[in-house]
């Protein structure tokens, strides 16, 4: 095999792999033990990882091969969003469910808690944590600093913006409450789902 001018044996460079010619560099070759198919299967292997990242981050569906556009990825967008066409429900909802001023809990309790004990707060007690377009601080996205209704609901920007109502969850399961309304938070905190209890 020729490479940069020179002709290597593939016996040379390793005998248990296939010769593979490759546009490589000679210091590649410095320690004779290094096959050419080895640093080619490491590029690859490279390349797969910088591919799926660009694909993720645009979109891409690989189910259907296409890329989504943005604005068809649903985003969290607050619960006063939810108000102009459902008055009563967000009326009654601020009035008698405890989601509605859950950060206060945190805030209560975080002292004496370290950063991470109070992030564990955030996926129960406010809306879209560690999810597109969820919460991320208080200063940052004050709309989604409680749980709202999206926490049950699901992220309403499409919703909000079409008046559809299949980009929203509507009928509601026990299953949806159990997200944070486990048998242990249950005991140590007593408290349980409001579905058909007024919550709105």
């Amino acid at each position: 095999m020729a490479l940069l001018g020179k002709n290597y044996n593939i016996t040379q460079i390793n005998s248990n792999r296939f010769p593979c010619e490759l546009p490589l560099c000679e210091k590649d070759f410095e320690d004779i033990r290094i096959s050419p198919l080895y640093l080619y299967g490491k590029t690859v292997r490279y390349l797969l990882v910088i591919v799926t990242a660009v694909l993720g981050l645009s979109g891409f569906n690989p189910q259907t091969g296409r890329c989504t556009d943005s604005t068809s990825v649903p985003r969290y967008v607050g619960s006063d969003a939810c108000k102009p066409c459902h008055k009563k429900e967000y009326a009654s909802f601020m009035k008698y469910a405890k989601k509605s001023t859950s950060y206060k809990d945190i805030e209560r309790m975080k002292k004496g808690l370290t950063e991470k004990e109070i992030k564990n707060c955030y996926g129960c007690h406010t809306t879209g944590y560690g999810r597109p377009g969820g919460f991320i601080s208080p200063e940052k996205t004050p709309q989604l600093k409680n749980a709202g209704c999206e926490v049950c609901h699901g992220p309403g920007s499409l919703h909000v913006k079409t008046g559809d109502p299949k980009y929203i969850k509507g009928k509601l399961t026990t299953k949806d409450c159990e997200v944070c309304h486990t048998s242990e938070r249950v005991k140590a905190f007593r408290y349980k789902p409001l579905i058909h209890g007024g919550a709105h």
